[in-house]
C-alpha cells in the first residue's frame, strides 16, 4: 500500500499543508515561521514529506550534525494513521540520514506515547534516558531514544 505514496524533500509551498498535519497532530504545533526558518535558515535541517496525489499525508524533520541525526518532528494525518505510513517515513528519514553521513539517530517521545515508542523500537531505537518536564504543554517527561544507522 505504501508503494502508491511519494517521498520528497519539503518545499516552502508545502508549509500550508504541513501546518494542517501539525495542528491535527500536536497540542503545541509549530508555527509557519518555524517551518520557514527550518527550510531557509537552518543548514542542519532536512525535512521530507509523504504525499499521494499532491496531498501531504505526513512529514518528518531532522537535524543532521556531523554524524548524528536528531529527529525534530514526525507526524501523519490522523485519518491515515494505522497504515504503516509513520514507519515508512521514519525508514525513509533513516535512509536519508545515512546517505548524509549519519551514524546514529536520536529523538524524544512522550513517556506516555507507547504506540510511537513501539514503532521506534521496531526500527532499532533503544531507551537512552529521560528529559524531565520536556513537553511545554503539560510538563510531561520525554523519553530519549537512540538508534545506530
Amino acid at each position: 500500500m505504501v508503494d502508491s505514496f511519494v517521498f520528497r524533500k519539503m518545499r516552502e509551498e508545502d508549509i500550508e499543508q504541513i501546518l494542517e498535519v501539525e495542528h491535527a497532530s500536536f497540542t503545541t504545533p509549530w508555527s509557519r515561521e518555524a517551518f520557514y526558518n527550518e527550510l531557509h535558515n537552518n543548514r542542519f535541517a532536512v525535512y521530507i514529506v509523504l504525499e499521494e496525489s499532491n496531498k501531504i499525508l505526513g512529514y518528518c524533520g531532522a537535524w543532521i550534525v556531523i554524524d548524528e541525526a536528531h529527529v525534530t518532528n514526525v507526524a501523519i494525518l490522523p485519518e491515515y494513521r494505522g497504515r504503516k505510513l509513520g514507519e515508512a517515513i521514519m525508514r525513509k528519514m533513516m535512509s536519508v540520514a545515512r546517505e548524509m553521513g549519519g551514524k546514529s539517530m536520536t529523538l524524544e517521545v512522550r513517556v506516555t506515547n507507547h504506540v510511537a515508542q513501539s514503532l521506534y523500537r521496531k526500527l532499532g531505537f533503544q531507551n537512552g534516558g529521560i528529559r524531565k518536564n520536556y513537553y511545554s504543554d503539560n510538563q510531561e517527561d520525554g523519553l530519549v531514544m537512540w538508534a545506530n544507522l
